[in-house]
């Protein structure tokens, strides 16, 4: 049987930490940024985890 092939959409999405979490950048910082605020706008700079929830679906698609 061949290889898994991983996600690639998910793979330039997604990344894991060392200690195994799925690492991902935020939403809504592409475009109409003038009605957001400095603070929001800020705040989507720094990434994040995925959730517990849908991490196994993701170590899924990174396999």
């Amino acid at each position: 049987m061949p290889k898994m092939k991983s996600s690639r959409a998910a793979s330039k999405r997604f990344k894991l930490s060392a200690t195994g979490k799925v690492k991902r950048s935020k939403a809504y910082k592409s475009h109409i940024l003038t009605k957001k605020t400095t603070k929001r706008k800020r705040n989507l700079r720094q990434g994040t985890y995925v959730t517990a929830a849908d991490e196994k679906r993701m170590l899924q698609l990174l396999a």
